[in-house]
């Protein structure tokens, strides 16, 4: 008997992709917006959440059908990086950003991911 896994349709969509729900404030509208992180251009927006996550899956289930179909590489969720990087940047700017998270309370570490989302964010939308 072989431990050979198929990796077919059933075997991506079992897997524990992450999903990120954002709430949408627009010209008097909300809604929600709603991506995989691990599938690029995965991603679709809906009024209500319950919605948005059946959409996602959905989705999800397209964008793996037509990889499959084409034999592309399709990202599984433990392909993403651990999240820990070293990162150097001039004197000023870490003696800037540390006095900033002590304004705040917070550690320069938990700051500097606060302001790296809210970039990333804002270029979102």
């Amino acid at each position: 008997m072989s431990n050979v896994i198929t990796k077919d349709l059933n075997y991506y969509m079992s897997l524990d992709y992450t999903m990120v729900i954002n709430k949408i404030n627009e010209e008097g509208k909300t809604y929600y917006y709603g991506k995989i992180a691990e599938l690029d251009g995965c991603h679709t927006t809906s009024d209500t959440i319950d919605e948005l996550i059946k959409e996602l899956e959905e989705v999800k289930k397209d964008y793996i059908e037509i990889k499959l179909k084409f034999g592309d590489t399709i990202p599984e969720p433990n392909d993403i990086p651990s999240g820990k990087i070293v990162l150097r940047m001039p004197k000023t700017l870490h003696w800037r950003l540390a006095g900033e998270a002590k304004q705040e309370g917070v550690s320069l570490n938990q700051y500097m991911i606060y302001k790296l989302s809210q970039s990333i964010s804002d270029k979102e939308k």
